[in-house]
């Protein structure tokens, strides 16, 4: 597959933007800046942040095993989904196929860019159907994104569904694992050198503990990269979100013991919902959420909003009728949540 091919033309035309710190490549110790005109008075915050987080992307490089020139990071994975849009899709004429029940986003940022959806969903397992995704696909399905972990399900799909859909879709395809920490599979950005058409986010919000700072991260080829790099903006990640990812980052032992507890909690979470009567299904999960069917699911989320606990209501998701989300808490968060789940189901 020639990357090139799927690139919008106005895109591979672009030349993109030059700052002032990207002009400057040399040691920065003892240099008086005065290109970029910015306030010369030191306050932490007065200089503009590096605009390739190099330093981030080194201490990521580290804990992933990926190169740094393989990863782009961005104003939360939304930023970096909204680049990949518009990189491969030309507006009024490309479209993107998604599998709901899934992220509500790619929809969004499809008709925000004014690209068509095709809609595939999901089997009654939450799995893709890839025939019926093969079939849909034509010469202007320009990206297929795949949610593995899912969300709001929880279930990752098969390895052999993804890898079949690598191969044949003509595509961009983009494997969001938001969730990939709290799961037993192996990320696929370990795979990129295979798929030069594989894109895969991740974030810092989730097992990393760090949703306020707004930071996502994408792993692709370095020509991809090169690309989205091309039509960042030039100072898309500030050095307030840098700092706090550096701190975190450097004490990965932290992370490791928050998603070891979660996972624990999720699985005593489980088995306390299966004593709910009204509950009559829990589903399998890889993330740091639980999918569970409920009689009356807008009937119980107000219940519990009543009892200051607030849940995902995702009944108007297509297969997820009368579905409730419950995200794993502190101990203390899920054991109130049990106790009034218990109570509310006399009622």
């Amino acid at each position: 597959m020639n990357i090139q091919d799927l690139i919008r033309p106005t895109i591979k035309a672009l030349k993109p933007y030059s700052s002032a710190r990207d002009e400057f490549q040399g040691n920065s110790d003892d240099m008086v800046f005065l290109d970029a005109n910015e306030n010369p008075f030191e306050n932490g915050v007065n200089r503009y942040p590096d605009p390739q987080q190099s330093t981030v992307k080194s201490l990521l490089s580290k804990i992933k095993g990926i190169p740094k020139q393989n990863i782009l990071l961005g104003n939360g994975s939304d930023e970096v989904l909204d680049l990949i849009y518009r990189a491969f899709c030309e507006p009024n004429q490309d479209n993107i196929i998604t599998l709901p029940p899934t992220y509500g986003m790619y929809s969004v940022l499809a008709n925000i860019n004014a690209i068509e959806i095709k809609c595939v969903q999901l089997d009654h397992n939450f799995q893709p159907k890839v025939d019926d995704i093969l079939n849909v696909a034509n010469n202007n399905s320009k990206l297929l994104f795949l949610c593995s972990p899912n969300n709001p399900t929880g279930n990752s799909f098969e390895a052999k569904s993804i890898e079949r859909l690598i191969k044949e879709f003509k595509g961009i395809v983009v494997i969001d694992e938001a969730y990939i920490d709290f799961s037993n599979e192996e990320s696929w950005a370990s795979r990129l050198m295979e798929y030069p058409n594989l894109i895969v986010t991740q974030t810092l919000s989730k097992a990393y503990g760090m949703a306020g700072i707004r930071l996502g991260i994408c792993y692709a080829s370095e020509e991809i990269i090169s690309v989205l790099n091309r039509i960042k903006p030039p100072y898309n990640v500030n050095a307030l979100t840098q700092l706090k990812a550096i701190l975190q980052l450097e004490q990965p032992e932290l992370t490791q013991q928050q998603v070891a507890n979660i996972l624990q909690e999720r699985d005593l979470l489980i088995t306390k919902l299966e004593s709910v009567d009204y509950i009559s299904k829990i589903y399998p999960s890889d993330a740091n959420f639980v999918l569970a069917k409920v009689d009356d699911a807008t009937k119980r989320y107000n219940q519990l909003i009543k009892k200051g606990i607030v849940i995902r209501n995702r009944t108007t998701q297509p297969g997820c009728e009368n579905c409730l989300r419950f995200t794993v808490g502190t101990p203390a968060e899920n054991e109130k949540l049990i106790k009034e789940l218990l109570l509310i189901s006399k009622s």
